[in-house]
C-alpha cells in the first residue's frame, strides 16, 4: 500500500488573478457560478459598490449554507442552488441576460467536499462512495460501480480520467464486487493502489479513476459545455469570461470553446482602426475575444501544491 501525505488546506488557487481577469466594474453584474467557500466571491463584493451585483451559484448544498450566511449580510449578493446548464435560465429571470459583466468559474474541487468524510471525494480518506455534487439526486459512484458493465467502467475511466489501466481496474472492481460490495472511497482507493504497476510520487495511483468516476456521476463535461454555450447569451459587450481547470479535459474543452468563437487578427501598424472595428467585420460568426492563459507562479504552486494542474483562460464577448 502507497502512502500520500496531502494538504487540503482551503487556498483559493490563482484567486487575485481570477478577480483580475475579470475587469470588475464596481457597479457592474457578476456570476461566480462555483462559490464553493466563497474565496472569489467575497473578493469580488469587495471590489464592488452598493450598485453592483453578484449572484453565486453551487450545485453543493453544504456551498450553499455558507453562502447564505453571506445574503443574509449583504444585499448586492444572491445564492442560488444550481447546476450549470441552468444558469441562464436564473439571469433570464432575474432580467439580466445580456447584462452580466463577469462569469467566474472555478472547475476545482472544493475543500468543503475533499474534506467532508461522507462524500467519497477523496481518495486518502475514508468514507461512504457518494461523490455526487448535489447529494440531494442522481446515483452515487457505489450504486453505480455495483451495477456498471465492464465496458461501461472501461470508458468512463478511458475518456474521464485519460487512465492508461483503465481495462485492468475495471477487471478488478468486476472480480471484487461479487464477493465485496465497493461502498466506500478507501476500499476503491486501495483496490486501485495495489492494482496499478505505475508509481509516481507526485500522483496517487487512485487520482485518475476517481477524478472519471467524479466526472461520469456529475456529467461534469456536459455541464461545463453547456454553460459556456449559454455565457455568449448572459454576458454584455465586453463582459468577461474567466475559467480556471484542473485537468487536460477541461482545459481543452474551455480552449476550443474560446478558440472557436474568436477571431483572430493582425492589425497592421499605423492603420487607424481598433479591435473592435476590425472584429465587427466578423459579428455574424465571432462573439468573443481571447484574452490569453495564466497559470499559477512558482511561488503560489510551492505554497499550494493543489495549484500546479492549474490553469486560467479568459475572453472578453465583443461588440455584437
Amino acid at each position: 500500500m502507497c502512502i500520500f501525505h496531502i494538504n487540503y488546506d482551503h487556498k483559493s488557487v490563482l484567486l487575485e488573478e481570477a478577480i483580475q481577469a475579470l475587469n470588475i466594474n464596481s457597479t457592474g453584474v457578476y456570476v461566480d457560478g462555483t462559490f464553493g467557500s466563497g474565496g472569489h466571491s467575497k473578493l469580488i463584493l469587495s471590489k464592488l459598490t452598493k450598485q453592483g451585483r453578484l449572484l453565486a451559484v453551487d450545485r453543493d448544498l453544504s456551498a450553499i449554507k455558507i453562502g447564505k450566511i453571506i445574503a443574509e449580510q449583504d444585499s448586492r449578493f444572491t445564492i442560488i442552488h444550481s447546476t450549470f446548464s441552468k444558469i441562464h435560465k436564473h439571469i433570464e429571470n432575474m432580467r439580466l441576460t445580456g447584462s452580466v459583466d463577469g462569469i467566474l468559474l472555478d472547475l476545482g474541487v472544493s475543500t468543503l467536499q475533499l474534506n467532508d468524510d461522507n462524500r467519497g471525494f477523496s481518495f486518502m480518506r475514508d468514507g461512504p462512495l457518494d461523490m455526487r455534487m448535489d447529494v440531494s439526486s442522481g446515483q452515487s459512484a457505489a450504486e453505480w460501480l455495483s451495477k456498471a458493465s465492464l465496458e461501461d467502467i472501461v470508458w468512463v475511466l478511458k475518456t474521464f480520467g485519460e487512465e492508461r489501466f483503465a481495462k485492468i481496474i475495471a477487471k478488478v472492481i468486476i472480480s471484487t464486487r461479487r464477493y465485496k460490495p465497493i461502498v466506500r472511497s478507501i476500499i476503491l482507493s486501495k483496490l486501485i493502489c495495489d492494482i496499478v504497476p505505475y508509481r509516481n510520487v507526485y500522483k496517487h495511483p487512485a487520482t485518475k479513476s476517481f477524478l472519471a468516476i467524479r466526472m461520469y456521476i456529475n456529467n461534469e463535461l456536459e455541464e461545463i459545455a453547456q454553460v459556456l454555450e449559454d455565457s455568449l447569451g448572459m454576458l454584455s459587450t465586453r463582459g468577461r469570461l474567466v475559467v480556471i481547470s484542473f485537468n487536460s479535459l477541461e482545459d481543452r474543452l474551455v480552449k476550443y470553446f474560446i478558440r472557436d468563437h474568436s477571431c483572430v487578427v493582425s492589425i497592421p501598424p499605423k492603420i487607424p482602426l481598433t479591435d473592435y472595428q476590425i472584429f465587427s467585420q466578423y459579428k455574424s460568426k465571432y462573439k468573443l475575444k481571447d484574452m490569453g492563459k495564466l497559470m499559477p507562479s512558482k511561488k503560489e504552486i510551492e505554497r499550494n501544491t493543489c495549484a500546479r494542474s492549474a490553469r486560467l483562460r479568459y475572453a472578453e464577448k465583443l461588440m455584437i
